[in-house]
């Protein structure tokens, strides 16, 4: 929730005494890479509280933010429930009918987008009208009571809704995020009248003190008040299977709170669940860094997005992105960072695509929007998508940020259409979908991109607008060139002279290393080691993800062609499948570095899992799928059998039908 405005309350339609009470030269490589290592320079951030695979585990997700209310509404007959005259989908601050079971309805297309956790606006039971005009369809004025009955807002649906949600999203091997909030509760909620001295009653300039927007500010140095708020999060937790809380407005709360209390009380009640904490700061990586050490285990990283509005979205220097990425690796160290939450927008803020303005051709927000999301989806850190961004929704300030997902998203021929309120610039939803889609496919399909190292290799430093960077993980290793510039661009990436670039990758990406681009998307096809570099003429407003293959062999040299993989395989909670092969771009039989496989079509233990990979052209590939965790309390099952055989198109796309498990 960001101070500086009315985030979720419907904005200006609060009154002025609720608004008083809340307080041109050649492009210049980088310098040499050293602040690329991800150690941090700084006093060491505190470890994250996540252990063992799970942090893996997290590191791979890509988030997707729902505000129910506005995604589907699976349930007519709940409009009506709850607060009195709060039902109105022609207001743009009241209920639009969405819930739960909406929710549950499409969780097939977060599915198909590849999207693998997904976040919910508060589901708490809310206040009544506010000012005769606003209610609390976002979830963030929770009508508390003492004792608290952790109430579901009966427009959303049922505590058996949200169980359902959640075991849903199990079964098809995704994870749940739950949003709280522990700052405020809503405008009149019962737990003001019945417990007055909970609340601050001075505003004394603080942001802990003051009540935000006049909502009514708990007193969490009491220790009563503290008691209270961490048992109602503990409830939750206990209640509901969740795999992470998404905490609302940390800023405001003081941090020996949530280390003294709400953080041990939390993991007592669900151990090694993930805690990302919305600090609406985006200055420096430093302002983050003290909800880190408070025992959260993620930040949304506010800095890198402003950083990406300004140089992406309005069309200023890379530098900025490139700056603030060193600035957070420097500060958090590479640990830290890749457990970093990188966002666009969300509801809080303008979506992206409104940020270049409306002066803006379209064809010139689709670009930049599409280089954006590139970034998203390569740069260290956790990529969260908000719903809407995958069709390139547009919308202003708050409410008009949460518009409600159209009928026709669904489908694949509904996108494949020009929709008004949406990015057309020579395209259409389907376009910008098909790209997000493609995207995420090529982040969980190269674990140098959620877990690798970073290191620079291009900046701007005040010229041509080129930014690169490169990404390794094991034997997986990708360089990332973008330009956004107006016209062709030339680099030579040096490799060998670059201190952020491990001694073994140097080793590795000997001169005659082919690196093909899995993105293809106007990028050149492919890019070769020579003189311990990688040269690359990419043209204007183009971005190529470059992935090495072997040593002097890199298929035909075309495009890369896309190949989906699948597999029948029945598996016990908590395992899933992966696809690993002879190939770098396969993992090269390393367990360590397999791809993800996503489960669809389940029927009991038994589902058909999915990858689809960005290969060479016209290759030969072996490869085997296996699970993680294995059978019988090993770490790994691998199939029996031989060695499965496949060879790549010479263009386009192909699917590898496995059948079932061997």
């Amino acid at each position: 929730m960001n101070r500086s405005v009315l985030a979720r309350s419907g904005a200006a339609v609060l009154s002025a005494a609720l608004l008083l009470s809340a307080c041109s030269s050649a492009p210049t490589p980088a310098l040499d890479g050293t602040v690329s290592s991800g150690k941090a320079s700084t006093t060491p951030v505190s470890a994250q509280a996540i252990s063992g695979t799970n942090i893996d585990a997290w590191r791979q997700q890509v988030i997707y933010l729902v505000m129910p209310d506005r995604f589907s509404n699976g349930t007519t007959s709940n409009d009506g429930l709850g607060q009195p005259n709060c039902f109105d989908p022609a207001s743009p601050t009241k209920f639009h009918g969405g819930d739960i079971q909406g929710l549950r309805n499409k969780l097939g297309y977060i599915r198909d987008l590849g999207a693998t956790a997904v976040w919910t606006t508060p589901v708490y039971k809310q206040v009544g009208i506010v000012n005769g005009n606003s209610c609390g369809y976002h979830g963030y004025w929770p009508d508390y009571t003492n004792p608290n009955d952790t109430a579901i807002e009966p427009k959303f649906g049922t505590s058996a809704d949200l169980t359902g949600l959640i075991s849903d999203l199990k079964a098809g091997g995704q994870k749940y995020m739950m949003d709280m909030v522990v700052n405020h509760a809503g405008y009149g909620a019962r737990i003001t009248t019945q417990n007055p001295s909970w609340f601050h009653s001075n505003c004394t300039g603080d942001e802990i003190v003051c009540p935000l927007a006049g909502l009514p500010d708990f007193r969490q140095e009491d220790s009563a008040v503290a008691t209270y708020l961490t048992n109602l999060s503990k409830t939750w937790v206990t209640n509901y299977a969740v795999d992470a809380i998404r905490m609302d407005t940390v800023k405001h709360v003081p941090n020996s709170y949530w280390q003294n209390s709400w953080v041990p009380g939390v993991l007592a009640a669900r151990p090694n669940t993930f805690l990302l904490g919305e600090a609406f700061l985006s200055g420096s990586a430093a302002q983050l860094k003290p909800f880190l050490d408070a025992g959260f285990d993620s930040t949304f990283n506010f800095p890198l997005r402003q950083a990406l509005v300004d140089s992406v979205g309005k069309a200023g220097s890379l530098d900025r992105v490139a700056g603030s990425m060193q600035d957070t690796l420097g500060t958090l160290g590479l640990d830290r960072t890749l457990l970093q939450v990188n966002l666009l927008d969300n509801h809080d803020v303008p979506r992206f695509v409104n940020e270049p303005g409306s002066g803006v051709a379209e064809t010139e927000i689709r670009a930049r929007y599409g280089n954006a999301m590139g970034l998203l989806m390569t740069l260290p850190g956790i990529p969260q998508v908000y719903y809407g961004n995958e069709l390139g929704m547009y919308g202003g300030n708050d409410p008009d940020n949460r518009r409600d997902m159209p009928a026709w998203a669904w489908t694949d021929t509904g996108r494949n259409a020009t929709q008004a309120n949406f990015v057309a610039g020579g395209g259409n939803p389907k376009v910008t979908y098909d790209l997000t889609k493609k995207l995420i496919g090529i982040r969980k399909g190269n674990a140098a991109l959620w877990k690798g190292n970073y290191a620079e290799m291009w900046r701007p430093n005040g010229g041509q607008n080129v930014y690169a960077f490169y990404r390794g993980s094991g034997t997986n290793r990708v360089i990332v060139v973008l330009n956004t510039s107006a016209s062709a661009a030339t680099v030579n990436l040096d490799i060998q002279g670059n201190a952020g670039i491990s001694a073994t990758d140097k080793s590795a990406l000997s001169n005659g290393t082919v690196f093909n681009d899995l993105l293809a998307e106007g990028a050149p096809a492919s890019a070769t080691v020579a003189s311990g570099k990688l040269p690359v003429t990419i043209g204007a407003g183009k971005m190529g993800i470059y992935r090495a293959g072997a040593t002097g062999t890199g298929g035909t040299g075309g495009a890369a062609v896309q190949v989906t993989f699948q597999v029948s395989a029945s598996t016990y909670f908590g395992q899933d499948v992966y696809l690993v092969g002879d190939r770098a771009d396969l993992g090269a039989w390393n367990t360590a570095s397999a791809l993800a496989m996503t489960p669809s079509g389940c029927s009991g233990s038994t589902c058909t899992w999915k990858t689809t990979v960005s290969l060479p052209p016209s290759v030969a590939a072996q490869f085997k799928f296996i699970k993680k965790p294995g059978d019988s309390g090993a770490s790994v099952t691998w199939e029996g059998g031989s060695n499965r055989t496949l060879t790549t198109p010479a263009t386009g796309s192909t699917t590898y039908n496995g059948g079932t498990w061997q």
